[in-house]
């Protein structure tokens, strides 16, 4: 196991932070021991559709270190969505997850394809108007994420009866600023429902990034300055 310690310091008051990043890939035992649960078993009733374990993604293939569709997250972040989801039960509704802990093998294939400019066959369905040279200046893909944390989600609403996802404005994933959570030109239901699921959150100690319509994040995360690289599996 690797770690990586660093230090921050300023004038006049001392200040010192580190950050661990653990890159074991192989390593499960470190952060499951801690408290990484899998939501299943936590909320059996949740629904799981797992981008980057599939190919529906913006690489357009599995993506490293998804070895199983599965959804983990600590044990805090999941203990807080059990009154989410009943919330939702109650209405008729169900969370959708799309992606939950992270590993940091995933996130350097991210990086990898976002400097691959020639490839570009998810362009019309996650990023039309969006240069692929420009997504790391514009935020879009980042050599570090806070998913790797455990405590971060990416996350909608389904009704129950039907099974369809409720309309957010975009799709999960949409390179844009549409995306934003607050963004003025999504109105009528989806700007409702984007508005819903977040006061919802909220309500349960979660933040919204408010980039990104989809991304919550408990508050009080356990690990704030710990990276696992732990595959799901």
């Amino acid at each position: 196991m690797q770690k990586l310690t660093c230090f921050a310091f300023f004038s006049a008051l001392l200040f010192i932070s580190t950050c661990t990043v653990n890159t074991n890939d192989n390593d499960t035992s470190d952060a499951l021991g801690n408290g990484l649960v899998d939501i299943r078993e936590f909320i059996p009733s949740v629904v799981l559709d797992i981008k980057y374990y599939g190919s529906d993604n913006f690489v357009g293939a599995p993506v490293d270190g998804y070895l199983a569709a599965k959804c983990l997250l600590t044990r805090q972040a999941a203990a807080a969505l059990v009154d989410v989801q009943q919330a939702l039960i109650a209405q008729g509704k169900s969370l959708k997850f799309f992606d939950c802990y992270r590993t940091q093998r995933a996130v350097d294939h991210f990086v990898r394809w976002a400097k691959d400019l020639n490839d570009t066959k998810t362009k019309a369905v996650h990023y039309p108007l969006v240069d692929k040279r420009n997504l790391f200046r514009d935020g879009y893909i980042a050599e570090k994420s806070g998913h790797s944390r455990g405590s971060t989600f990416d996350v909608t609403v389904i009704d129950n009866v039907t099974k369809q996802e409720l309309d957010m404005g975009t799709r999960y994933d949409y390179f844009d600023t549409l995306s934003h959570t607050l963004d003025a030109r999504i109105i009528g239901a989806p700007h409702n429902n984007r508005l819903m699921l977040r006061t919802l959150m909220e309500a349960n100690g979660f933040k919204n990034l408010e980039e990104e319509w989809w991304h919550y994040t408990l508050v009080d995360e356990p690990y704030p300055d710990t990276f696992f690289g732990f595959p799901v599996q």
